[in-house]
């Protein structure tokens, strides 16, 4: 299902209408109790208000319900067609009644339900908007192509991996896991930096020799974005510019 644009014309003869707007414009009607050709829906908005629309087939350039690229036409004023609230659409989904309804590739539907399912394009545009931004793809109008495809390919692989995470529900912690920090500390500074705890890190080794699959560690590892625990600070020596002096 695609927006048509209302004076974008196409072949017909000239008796005929060429755009979608004339097409539109040669549909009967009077008013809300002689409608003609036009077919009230009724949308339900999520703020609780309801609007009545009003759909009909159109037949522009030859098109019509029995074409394989069926016009439509959804407003809220027949009589005036306003331009911000008349949709001009070409779907697949054919008429009911259309010679191909059953042997088409997609089932039929009629007009209350192509207004329902373009209803949905706004919220689907504005959240593959949120998401794009935030992953980063409008950052790139620069970069070479490949740089462009591998910058996606891990920006990808990163945002699958926290989505998993978030909706794992967390498991047990490992208690049998040795204690990773000796009993006698070394002198500050002069010692390497003890590791993490190791019920905070993934535990074994990955399945797969080159990439790790989100699934194989346990889910302590990113404890922090996932909401449950907060991720603890690993021990490690006073960076805070503090050095003993020797004598």
């Amino acid at each position: 299902m695609v927006a048509l644009k209302p004076h974008r014309g196409t072949w017909a003869p000239a008796d005929q209408p060429h755009t979608p707007i004339e097409a539109a414009h040669t549909l009967t009607w009077r008013d809300a109790r002689r409608p003609g050709d036009w077919t009230p829906v009724q949308r339900h908005f999520r703020d609780g208000h309801t609007e009545t629309w009003w759909t009909a087939d159109a037949r522009p350039g030859g098109y019509g319900p029995d074409s394989p690229c069926r016009p439509v036409v959804a407003t809220t004023d027949p009589a005036g067609l306003p331009e911000k609230a008349t949709w001009y659409l070409a779907t697949s989904l054919p008429h009911p009644d259309a010679s191909h309804a059953a042997t088409g590739p997609h089932p039929p539907a009629d007009l209350a339900g192509i207004v329902r399912l373009y209803s949905l394009r706004p919220w689907t545009e504005q959240s593959y908007k949120q998401v794009k931004d935030e992953l980063g793809r409008a950052d790139f109008q620069v970069r070479s192509d490949r740089a462009i495809r591998r910058h996606q390919t891990l920006v990808n692989r990163a945002f699958s991996f926290c989505r998993d995470q978030w909706f794992t529900p967390p498991g047990p912690l490992d208690t049998t896991a040795p204690d990773p920090c000796p009993d006698e500390e070394p002198e500050r500074g002069t010692g390497p930096v003890p590791p993490a705890p190791t019920t905070l890190l993934a535990q074994g080794l990955t399945r797969h020799p080159l990439l790790a699959h989100p699934r194989h560690h346990p889910h302590p590892m990113v404890a922090s974005p996932d909401g449950h625990r907060p991720t603890l600070r690993a021990p490690g020596p006073d960076r805070r510019g503090h050095h003993r002096t020797r004598h």
